[in-house]
């Protein structure tokens, strides 16, 4: 069971398969989104079914960008708090 106490936000649950990487590619859309922000138009749940998502090393959204990779308009931010 998990608490959230003091100022601390709610940290979103990650997909069992990227539990270890923050930035999570859609290989059908070229589209990269940010784990940490995710929304529901992001649709990672459909990603996951499908099977046609990669991960980065390093895990990075520069990486991502590195291998032609769109940020995702709901979610992804430059790491940094800014918009993509």
């Amino acid at each position: 069971m998990s608490r959230i106490t003091g100022d601390n936000p709610p940290v979103p649950s990650r997909p069992a398969r990227a539990a270890e990487h923050r930035w999570f590619g859609d290989k059908r859309s070229q589209v990269v989104h940010d784990l940490d922000h995710t929304v529901d138009a992001c649709a990672i749940d459909d990603l996951l079914q499908a099977e046609t998502f990669l991960v980065f090393a390093p895990d990075t959204l520069v990486e991502a960008r590195n291998r032609c990779y769109h940020a995702c308009r709901h979610c992804a931010t430059d790491g940094e708090g800014d918009a993509a």
